[in-house]
């Protein structure tokens, strides 16, 4: 019997100098059949500017937005309310996020916090209670790095980049990816207090010009993959849940072998079992297929397979672990990709519109 899976997919809806086209409406809903690979839209939620980061909370019931737009001197958090039958969302409010050009949200697992990151100015994290109702409170605490950045990429490396933060499984924690430091900033939650607390070790240092982005953990917990945006890299770590500390494991290119064209790593995803790791590159517009050693953490590169598209800026892997989907920025589609859980290889099923794709976020129903 075949099992539907909601996708909610954000867009740019506004121009800025890294995208091509901001031609999105708003944050639009598929109906995934994870028997045929089949997508539908289903719904359309306009209104919202450039939501171009999504997060659901644990369950299922409500979905957060971020507002990332050129020129605000101050991004939003939106949150809103799921139809789980219908995949319509219904707003409920938004707060600013005390600094711009939001890029990531995530919610802790208990669900009593939602977390932001900020690329540009200002706070580089923020943390917001959740209200009863889904919606969000005024933040509770602020973090900024305002550290001197040491990166060898000075034109990305300026200055702090927040550019993801990711509760560890445990919810006593959050990792922070630093691009513009090229580290990893570890902070405990005070879920009583709401409050970002300092953590000892404080953050693992990635090698220079790296540009750490995304951060996934690995289901057991003891294993966490990060993508480097500016050298096209992707590190296998080690964490400790009892101290929050990192360790660089091992650390394999994202790009194939001779490839010197210009690319730029964006997202990562592992497969619900944990047997597969997937990088997508921005340039070269392909998913790195990885193979997980369960023991040591360990890649194994597989190969790449196109994205069927330019700029794969956000994909997603459904919750059965059957389908790859790639949204690809620049040339509006959504590329829908079969995984063979027996060799981890991709392989196309369909090719489905969908203006400015960014970032794709499941809920089986």
């Amino acid at each position: 019997m075949s099992k539907d899976v909601l996708v909610f997919v954000g867009t740019y809806t506004r121009p800025a100098p890294y995208i091509k086209n901001g031609n999105g409406q708003g944050i639009y809903t598929f109906r995934l059949n994870t028997e045929t690979g089949a997508l539908t839209q289903v719904a359309l939620m306009e209104g919202i500017d450039s939501p171009s980061y999504l997060n659901l909370d644990s369950t299922g019931r409500y979905l957060y937005a971020t507002s990332e737009v050129w020129g605000w001197h101050e991004g939003l958090v939106t949150a809103f309310a799921v139809n789980r039958a219908s995949g319509e969302l219904t707003y409920i409010n938004k707060q600013p996020t005390q600094g711009s050009i939001t890029c990531y949200v995530s919610v802790e697992p208990s669900g009593r916090y939602v977390l932001a990151a900020n690329y540009w100015d200002r706070q580089s994290i923020t943390m917001f209670p959740v209200r009863a109702d889904g919606g969000l409170a005024p933040a509770s605490s602020t973090i900024e790095h305002g550290e001197t950045p040491v990166g060898t990429v000075p034109a990305r490396q300026e200055k702090s980049h927040a550019h993801s933060i990711v509760p560890d499984p445990t919810g006593q924690r959050a990792l922070v990816c630093d691009l513009g430091l090229d580290k990893i900033m570890v902070y405990g939650l005070d879920l009583a207090n709401g409050k970002f607390v300092p953590n000892d070790p404080p953050y693992m240092r990635t090698h220079p010009g790296a540009g750490p982005r995304h951060l996934v953990f690995h289901p057991n917990g003891r294993f966490a993959y990060v993508v480097q945006e500016l050298d096209s890299t992707v590190s296998a770590l080690s964490y400790d849940a009892a101290t929050g500390a990192l360790e660089v494991l091992q650390t394999v290119p994202a790009l194939p072998e001779g490839y010197n064209g210009d690319s730029t790593c964006s997202d990562i995803h592992i497969t619900p079992d944990g047997k597969y790791v997937y990088a997508a590159n921005r340039g070269h517009d392909s998913l790195a297929m990885y193979a997980v050693d369960q023991a040591s953490g360990h890649l194994t590169v597989i190969g790449h397979h196109t994205t069927g598209g330019q700029i794969p800026r956000g994909f997603a892997i459904d919750p059965t672990g059957t389908f790859v989907l790639a949204g690809n920025q620049d040339t509006d589609n959504i590329l829908v990709l079969r995984i063979d859980p027996e060799t981890g290889t991709l392989s196309e099923v369909r090719n489905v519109p969908c203006p400015t794709p960014v970032c794709l976020k499941m809920l089986s129903v």
